[in-house]
């Protein structure tokens, strides 16, 4: 019978370290927060407004328990100090605010998105983080297909929100209107709004890409997630999409020409290309908007937005440097804003452009305080996707396809903001703290202590003063060993 020697020339063989039950909860808590952003109005929807409050307020408290309670490493020093400032300037709009209690309550929904966003990145790695984000837009591609699907089975008629079956007064307040076998109408999904579902459906492509390029298991299930969501991207029949869809790919591509480039001065051309493609297609979608937008069905006037854009100028020119006050969204009974602007017979609630939006809101400073944070947001997204992973004298080390996700995220936030307020809340705004603040705190996937550290992938507390090698891969490091 073979025994272990008594002078073994190594250790003993065991089980393979597992994560914790605590961790893996952890980490079904993140999903949930995540879920809980990209699915947006599907709460009020389904729950109505109290429900989907007290949703999102517990569980911002949960996550600043537990992270007072993980204590996860954060280099306070890294922050990203726009969107602390941008936060902050809106917070001092309370003191001017035209409309004080919807600036209270938007504010509420602002800190909360912030300290999820936060919070997220600092309990996860960046592939736990890309992981996490496929299984939240899994939920919200299934569930949205799913809930159209039992309509058009089940109900086989219009639903209001509420889960009321009935006749609105204009098309746009249902929560589904049973199109999904109807191939020249729009679906909605959970969300009850086609603008709300394609930039998702958009983003699930995305991640599930991502996640194909890392190698990932179960391949064949993935491609079956991506046309999924392929198929509600299509319905969805956004114009705006469809262009955020163009510069995605411009993006993407640009991306892989730059990664190959092995001399100084080889991306130069690479970024000219870019510049022409970018201005050019810009020009392009301006000149020819008449013909473009009368091929997908819309004016060209983007479905009323240009009125909507006129009426917010011109209430911010009134207020040029400080605005009105923050408010995001606007609340529809807010006597400020009830029925100020009308489409369809509903109250708008937004201005269908975020840089619009902030110009009434928070005026020129709230404005250039938000340029800043996209600007600084986009530069580190962009090299953080195009240079080599270095931090010694090795340069041969190999790009990661995790590192596309913050860039090509930032396509699709600023591309929708053109033309939607949507990347100001929600899963816009979260997922560009959470990138940006993670790209400070970690700027190389699997190294550094919050991002490589075994106890956080365990679900173990990191001792203060710890330090990990920065050359070591991922699980490298034995139960309790530091450096």
């Amino acid at each position: 019978m073979a025994v272990h020697s008594k002078h073994p020339a190594s250790a003993p063989p065991g089980p393979p370290v597992r994560e914790k039950t605590g961790h893996l909860l952890l980490r079904g808590w993140c999903i949930f927060v995540l879920f809980l952003s990209l699915s947006g109005t599907a709460w009020v929807n389904a729950f109505g407004e109290p429900v989907a409050a007290g949703v999102a307020i517990g569980g911002g408290v949960l996550s600043v328990v537990l992270w007072i309670v993980l204590r996860p490493p954060v280099q306070w020093r890294r922050l990203p100090w726009f969107v602390v400032g941008y936060v902050g300037w809106a917070t001092l709009s309370l003191a001017w605010s035209a409309w004080p209690q919807t600036t209270a309550l938007t504010l509420l929904l602002l800190y909360i998105t912030t300290v999820q966003a936060l919070f997220v990145g600092s309990v996860l790695t960046w592939r736990e983080l890309v992981r996490a984000a496929a299984s939240a837009l899994k939920w919200v591609v299934a569930l949205s297909f799913l809930f159209e699907l039992w309509v058009w089975v089940f109900v086989r008629a219009p639903i209001l929100p509420g889960w009321i079956i009935g006749k609105a007064d204009d098309p746009i307040e249902y929560w589904s209107r049973d199109n999904l076998f109807e191939w020249d109408k729009r679906i909605q999904g959970i969300m009850g709004n086609a603008n709300l579902l394609a930039p998702v459906a958009l983003l699930a492509i995305v991640v599930f890409g991502i996640r194909l390029a890392s190698g990932a298991p179960r391949r064949t299930f993935l491609w079956i997630w991506i046309g999924l969501s392929a198929f509600l991207f299509i319905r969805a029949s956004s114009a705006t999409a469809y262009v955020t869809a163009a510069a995605v790919a411009v993006v993407l591509v640009t991306v892989l020409l730059m990664r190959r480039a092995t001399r100084p001065g080889e991306r130069t051309k690479y970024y000219i290309a870019y510049a022409i493609v970018g201005v050019g297609g810009l020009a392009s979608l301006w000149l020819l908007r008449d013909t473009l937008f009368s091929a997908l069905g819309r004016s060209a006037d983007l479905t009323g937005r240009e009125r909507i854009w006129e009426a917010v100028l011109s209430r911010a020119a009134e207020r040029p440097w400080t605005g009105w006050g923050f408010a995001t969204p606007w609340v529809p009974s807010d006597p400020a804003f009830d029925r100020w602007i009308i489409d369809h017979g509903q109250t708008v609630m937004q201005a269908h452009n975020m840089w619009v939006d902030v110009a009434m809101q928070l005026g020129i400073i709230g404005v250039v305080l938000l340029t800043l944070l996209y600007l600084a947001f986009v530069w580190r997204a962009w090299f953080f996707a195009v240079d080599r992973p270095r931090w010694d004298l090795r340069a041969d080390r190999p790009y990661s396809p995790v590192t596309l996700l913050p860039t090509l995220v930032g396509a699709i936030v600023l591309v929708q903001g053109l033309a939607e307020s949507s990347p100001l809340l929600l899963w816009g705004w979260l997922f560009v703290v959470m990138l940006g603040a993670k790209i400070k705190q970690s700027p190389h996937v699997g190294v550094g202590p919050a991002e490589q550290s075994a106890a956080i992938e365990r679900g173990e507390r990191v001792r203060a003063g710890s330090r990990f090698r920065l050359d070591e891969p991922i699980g490298s490091h034995r139960r309790g060993t530091t450096e």
